[in-house]
């Protein structure tokens, strides 16, 4: 069978166009293509960039695409770490993830929703007190010490704010150059330290969590050749448990957001039984820009819609472009919550957070917390507070991977009450 061109990007490299295009560099390539896949050319090597739904069930289907090797090594010594589930394949991935996943039951779900809420409101009650906070910091805070309850992670107080921190500069340094990379390198060098100490002090008895926490479950993992991770392993994968939980305050920042410029949807979520809840969450995820693209390598020389792709080559898959494809959404740059009353739901159409099966995919494990702590919180901040935003300069960089609002959304004149 003949094979079709893939269209092509002239010019020698093009990793200044993304860095100076972010969210926007595959989409605008799409437009200019009027193609779900091209060529181009990023950190120095072929890349090949895929969009869409049917693109994104090719990328996820672990025949074709291996993950091992395709992220930079910028990243993993930054946002990933080294030798984490996210650069695994085949039978050891799914061994991997299916540890992930144990930790995911109904009752612990639970727990770390009380956990989560309880932060909440200890936390709000002092910001009465204050003229004004800044709630991208304070819901960080906040993920961070329920992430570090229900893990089984001490962390004492005088040092919340330094690990809150840290956590955030792994993930601000995604796409970050310069002194970005810098403190993102930096904060996951004292991060790893730290969670080596804790998997070597429950290894050793010092420590004892509950066997069903996190901490416990990574640290007395075995692999499948019966033998457990080393510390290294295990402080990475224990930090790719609290990490994406801390990442969560992004999205609830956003959430916030999005309350602010569409304040019809306020009495909604005040009013709603949960149903209007859940949509708004999912729309405040396909909505606002989260994660940008991300890569794998060609497992195999295979055909996809008669253009060739060859072993070894690096893949990119547009998220963020997926979610605003005008194939797929109707009105995508239109903030519409109720677009998903009766969206059944597609594993390839929305992919905030990886496409596929939760169970033997790369679809994110955490994906059901995220959206459960975005109700939670998100409730919170409309059923059991009144605040004010004043004027303040809210707009985000596109450019920027990952971004946030300028201001990191300032509130004021805050006011907590009991749940009616």
């Amino acid at each position: 069978m003949a094979h079709r061109q893939i269209p092509t990007e002239k010019g020698l490299d093009h990793t200044l166009d993304l860095l100076s295009e972010g969210f926007h560099f595959i989409p605008n390539r799409r437009e200019k293509f009027q193609s779900n896949i091209f060529q181009t050319r990023v950190m120095g090597q072929k890349a090949i960039c895929l969009s869409g739904k049917e693109a994104a069930g090719v990328f996820y289907d672990n025949d074709f695409f291996q993950r091992k090797g395709a992220a930079p090594k910028r990243v993993q010594k930054t946002l990933f770490g080294q030798n984490g589930v996210q650069g695994m394949d085949g039978e050891d991935h799914k061994h991997r993830k299916r540890m992930f996943l144990s930790l995911m039951t109904p009752d612990r779900l639970q727990e770390l929703n009380n956990i989560t809420l309880a932060h909440w409101e200890r936390k709000a009650k002092t910001w009465e007190d204050l003229s004004q906070i800044v709630l991208f910091d304070e819901a960080e805070e906040i993920m961070a010490r329920a992430a570090c309850e229900w893990a089984g992670v001490p962390l004492s107080e005088n040092e919340v704010k330094q690990r809150t921190k840290e956590f955030s500069d792994m993930i601000d340094a995604f796409g970050g150059t310069g002194s970005r990379y810098k403190r993102g390198k930096k904060a996951r060098e004292r991060s790893e330290k730290w969670m080596q100490q804790v998997i070597k002090q429950i290894r050793s008895g010092k420590l004892t969590p509950p066997a069903y926490t996190a901490a416990y479950v990574i640290a007395m993992h075995t692999e499948r050749n019966g033998k457990q991770m080393d510390t290294s392993t295990a402080a990475v994968e224990l930090i790719n448990v609290l990490r994406p939980i801390v990442a969560i305050g992004r999205f609830i920042m956003f959430g916030a957001l999005a309350l602010h410029e569409y304040p019809e949807t306020i009495e909604h979520l005040q009013k709603g039984d949960g149903s209007y809840s859940q949509m708004f969450v999912q729309e405040v995820r396909r909505f606002y820009p989260f994660g940008p693209f991300t890569g794998a390598r060609v497992r195999k020389d295979f055909l996809w819609n008669q253009y060739r792709l060859k072993k070894g080559t690096l893949v990119l898959l547009d998220i963020y472009g997926t979610n605003h494809h005008p194939d797929l959404w109707e009105r995508p740059e239109t903030f519409q919550p109720e677009r998903f009353r009766d969206w059944e739901g597609h594993p390839f159409s929305f992919i905030p957070q990886g496409g596929g099966d939760h169970y033997t995919g790369h679809r994110c494990a955490g994906e059901w917390i995220t959206v459960m702590l975005m109700k939670t919180s998100l409730e919170f901040l409309t059923k059991r507070m009144t605040y004010d935003v004043p004027t303040q300069d809210l707009s985000y960089n596109m450019a920027r991977m990952p971004t946030l609002p300028k201001s990191g959304l300032v509130i004021e004149n805050i006011r907590t009450h009991e749940p009616s």
